[in-house]
């Protein structure tokens, strides 16, 4: 990784601020990621991340906490956060902006337990591909405390395949619809591409209860989005 992600927050944070990221994915084109928006506050965030920190209780894990606004936000409420990374340059500015408890660390590398564990911004990206959730739902099913739960975000992205007359391409023997490539590149540097996923509310449901856990969703975003809330399923 050049961790040009990591590189943008440093130079909107340290007001060198000339240009925005440009993503892509191998079904869309470019598109930009305006810095500004990576340090948004809560009355600019989404309503699914804004009702995401309304529910967030307890000793808190920000997974992927970018340059740390939703961790910012619980702080200040007095909660207790741990936030996590793996992009250096975001550390290093979520650290600079007051974030209390940040390391620079995989999902899977963190061992400790908590009451609320958020993954937002498309939460089950970091999944990368549908061979790979259950590996990381039981992962995070080890790191939650009695009663915990897991505040997750994503979208069922079937629409991005659809023609102008609703009929859809979808190649039935390609792999799952929701598992991109995602490019990104800044200043004219390209990242290296990533696999990203996005997991449709029924089959992240199918996932939770193959590990002993339940999927409840808390409410559908503006477009193809939803918020689910993930707990141990207790017999």
């Amino acid at each position: 990784m050049k961790d040009l992600f990591g590189k943008a927050l440093q130079d909107y944070f340290n007001k060198n601020y000339t240009e925005d990221l440009i993503t892509s994915t191998n079904i869309s084109g470019d598109d930009e990621l305006p810095l500004p928006y990576l340090f948004r506050d809560y009355t600019e965030m989404p309503i699914l991340e804004q009702k995401a920190l309304q529910l967030a209780k307890g000793n808190v894990l920000d997974v992927g906490c970018g340059s740390g606004s939703h961790s910012l936000y619980l702080q200040n409420k007095g909660l207790k956060v741990k936030a996590i990374d793996i992009s250096e340059g975001a550390v290093a500015v979520a650290q600079q902006r007051g974030v209390l408890h940040i390391e620079l660390k995989d999902l899977l590398d963190e061992t400790e337990q908590f009451d609320t564990i958020l993954l937002l911004m498309n939460g089950t990206g970091i999944f990368q591909e549908l061979s790979q959730v259950s590996k990381y739902l039981a992962h995070l099913k080890s790191l939650l405390n009695t009663k915990g739960q897991i505040l997750i975000d994503s979208s069922d992205i079937q629409y991005m395949y659809e023609d102008d007359d609703g009929g859809l391409w979808i190649d039935t023997n390609a792999n799952y619809y929701g598992e991109l490539d995602y490019f990104l590149s800044y200043k004219g540097e390209d990242e290296n591409p990533m696999k990203w996923l996005y997991l449709d509310f029924e089959r992240l449901t199918l996932a939770c209860e193959a590990v002993g856990l339940q999927c409840e969703k808390i409410m559908d975003g503006e477009h193809f989005d939803y918020l689910a809330k993930i707990t141990v399923l207790h017999h």
